[in-house]
């Protein structure tokens, strides 16, 4: 199976020539593939071929094809001893072929019809329809299988018929006129149908080293003949075309996956249906194209999605995009999927998971990216609060603008994405015990501080107070009654203590007064 892989896995189209022919029947598949290889045919009675030999080459003519030509092994080699091998290697080479040449010696006559008894087991062999009691037609058979050619080698014949000349087309479908079982077979199972007549190639003593010759070696007319074949099979050969319009190719091992299980089927003893290997195709190319758009959506969104995004917006936004291409992909890729059932609930759902995923990223980058930032930004309000800065009057004020300086920082700063907020509420939620208790030693310390000014204040008042009472006595006499007041406040107001001192604690001075008038 190793070829079979190598012509796997490209998006080629696939065109599948199958080469039969009763035992010790030459072939040539050699002009076709422009190599030799392959079976050889031989110089000696003993069977040479033996299962089946396949070549895959670029197709000549079109160019996003691959041309796969298969080389059986030689149909009733009474080695072998039963049918029933050559019955499934028949079968086998009918369900892939695009065009099944069958290759003869000599003429189209009723010992070579015979030889061809594999046509009218093939209803036994090869089933269309998987529903029980369904009956397969001819026509649904004919859809489905490959044109037919018959190559008839070493023709020593004229091609005519009642004295008038005919075509080698003309010459087949003479031959199946009459009513028999193979006839019958090849005219309902096999449309189009073709017929190539070859003249001996080389005389007997080449012919013992066939597998050495080349064109040169060989009788003109009989590479004129081979190359007007290969034009026709180049030419006429169609993708090969499953039920539903399926083309194989070698896309996601599709034409690997056709073999293996129609080898598989006829190994087990099954005869191989057509409905049922589509069912098996389309579950295997839906679960294929299911998984390459899967890749292709998470590969696109690893490139393309930087974390954190700044918003979920962006986000959904990229998602909904590369989702759409994604879809694309699988449709293009996918196969009788008619009722949606492998897009709706299995592309969606492990996409779903695929994005649920990412977002989980998104919100856990966005997180890691936010405490990462306030840890920068906020380390010297750390430091301070660990020195204790602000523990003094006024403090919480200092407290209050640093953060809010701080916060500003933190919300010019890119690259936190969609828990910027979030994280820093949870910051500042952390930080209000802490700011009560510098609002509660700021008031505290602040207090203390005015009652110890006010302290010393009125003690100072105190000490001057004989001063400016022995002043005020000695020129009481001297004033009249009217004119008291002026002079209280014109003498207070000399004493810049006093207005300090009354600003501030108005309540002393007042009683102060008092007692100045109580003298």
């Amino acid at each position: 199976m190793s070829i079979l892989h190598l012509c796997s896995g490209s998006n080629f189209r696939v065109t599948f020539c199958v080469s039969i022919s009763m035992s010790r029947v030459s072939k040539n598949n050699h002009h076709i593939s422009n190599k030799w290889g392959g079976f050889t045919l031989g110089a000696t009675i003993q069977s040479q071929t033996k299962g089946i030999w396949m070549w895959c080459v670029p197709h000549p003519i079109k160019s996003d094809h691959t041309l796969v030509l298969l080389d059986t092994e030689g149909l009733g080699d009474v080695e072998k001893g039963d049918d029933s091998n050559d019955n499934w290697i028949f079968s086998l080479a009918v369900l892939l072929s695009s065009i099944l040449v069958y290759n003869s010696m000599g003429t189209i006559d009723n010992y070579a019809l015979e030889k061809l008894h594999y046509v009218t087991e093939l209803t036994e062999l090869i089933k269309v329809k998987s529903v029980e009691g369904d009956v397969d037609e001819s026509a649904d058979y004919v859809r489905f299988f490959p044109t037919f050619v018959w190559a008839v080698r070493d023709f020593g014949l004229e091609l005519k018929l009642d004295e008038k000349p005919i075509t080698a087309y003309q010459y087949l479908e003479n031959k199946i006129v009459q009513y028999n079982l193979t006839r019958d077979c090849l005219r309902k199972f096999f449309s189009p149908r073709w017929c190539f007549v070859f003249e001996r190639p080389a005389n007997s003593e080449k012919m013992k080293r066939m597998e050495e010759l080349t064109d040169a070696d060989l009788e003109p007319s009989f590479v004129k003949q081979s190359r007007d074949f290969c034009d026709h099979i180049f030419k006429e050969v169609k993708t090969k075309t499953m039920i539903g319009g399926l083309k194989v190719t070698g896309k996601s091992e599709l034409l690997g996956n056709l073999t293996e299980m129609y080898v598989d089927m006829i190994r087990s003893g099954q005869v191989p249906c057509l409905d049922n290997a589509v069912v098996a195709l389309a579950q295997i190319e839906n679960s294929s194209a299911i998984e390459k758009a899967k890749a292709y959506y998470q590969q696109s969104m690893a490139k393309l999605v930087v974390f954190p995004t700044e918003t979920q917006q962006q986000l959904s936004m990229i998602h909904a995009s590369m989702e759409r291409k994604a879809v694309a992909i699988f449709m293009n890729s996918s196969f009788k999927d008619e009722d949606q059932k492998y897009q709706k609930h299995t592309l969606i759902s492990r996409r779903q998971n695929v994005y649920v995923a990412i977002c989980e990223k998104n919100l856990q980058e966005s997180q890691r990216a936010c405490k990462h930032i306030i840890e920068h930004i906020f380390a010297p309000l750390k430091v301070q609060l660990r020195n204790g800065s602000y523990m003094t009057p006024g403090g919480y004020k200092h407290y209050c603008d640093d953060l809010k300086m701080m916060t500003s920082e933190y919300r010019s700063a890119g690259g936190k994405g969609v828990k910027a907020e979030e994280v820093l509420k949870e910051y500042l939620d952390g930080k209000e015990s802490t700011g009560q208790a510098i609002l509660s030693a700021d008031q505290s310390l602040t207090e203390a501080e005015l009652r110890a000014e006010g302290e010393d204040l009125y003690w100072n008042y105190t000490s001057s107070k004989c001063e400016w009472q022995t002043t005020f006595f000695a020129t009481l006499p001297l004033l009249k009654i009217q004119g008291l007041c002026s002079v209280v406040h014109s003498f207070a107001d000399s004493d810049s203590r006093f207005n300090t001192f009354s600003s501030r604690h108005y309540p002393l001075l007042a009683i102060s007064e008092l007692q100045v008038f109580q003298i």
